[in-house]
């Protein structure tokens, strides 16, 4: 069988089996439970517009998940099917960065690229931040000036609660020759912006508005 779960879909599929193991250690009523499993394995198989009879059999298990054991090995027998993120080389780079001469993409030794939504690193040289995602089944790169707030806030990738950073790009406005600012809140550090990801809308919203 294929990879045929994205990792946001992965990262969903994580926080449901949270849900089942925070209601079996609090709840003792077998029926809420029951309605627990349910609308785990309900939600997670909305996920996947069209589903096959072995799709559908490797994702039925999470109705068995009590415990972070239980999890774990589901999880385990789930991660050869998620797809990874492609694989970036110094002429993509190049490709989607013409303008940064010297860009290179950092080390993805320490990157789980199958925990992977999007790639993002700051030139500390420069103080951009850059970031490479696939949109419309292609990859696009998008980059802008990163400025630490020492704060925690909303990401407008993940809409998860983090240190964030401004992360600030030009466009180019409706008329000739001039440019717009904005400016987004993102996580600090994209690994774990990855790792909060369970849906792609607002990754998507992000890359539309920058590009609008």
């Amino acid at each position: 069988m294929e990879p045929f779960i994205r990792s946001d879909q992965y990262n969903f599929i994580k926080a449901q089996t949270k849900i089942l193991i925070n209601g079996h250690s609090t709840v003792n009523d077998r029926d809420v439970l029951n309605a627990l499993k349910s609308l785990a394995i309900e939600k997670v198989v909305n996920l996947f517009s069209d589903i096959s009879e072995e799709q559908m059999q490797l994702l039925n298990p999470i109705m068995k998940v009590e415990d972070k054991e239980n999890a774990q090995e589901f999880l385990l027998k789930l991660k050869p099917y998620v797809i990874p993120f492609k694989e970036i080389t110094d002429k993509t780079i190049k490709k989607l960065f013409p303008k940064a001469k010297k860009l290179k993409v950092p080390s993805l030794e320490d990157i789980d690229l199958k925990e992977t939504s999007y790639l993002g690193w700051t030139d500390k040289g420069s103080n951009k931040k850059y970031i490479i995602a696939n949109f419309d089944n292609k990859l696009i790169g998008l980059q802008g000036t990163i400025k630490s707030t020492s704060q925690t806030g909303i990401c407008a990738l993940c809409n998860a609660h983090e240190e964030t950073a401004m992360f600030i790009s030009r466009t180019k406005g409706s008329r000739k020759d001039t440019f717009t600012k904005r400016g987004n809140y993102i996580c600090q550090d994209s690994q774990k912006c990855n790792q909060n990801i369970i849906t792609l809308d607002k990754l998507n919203d992000f890359i539309l508005r920058l590009n609008g």
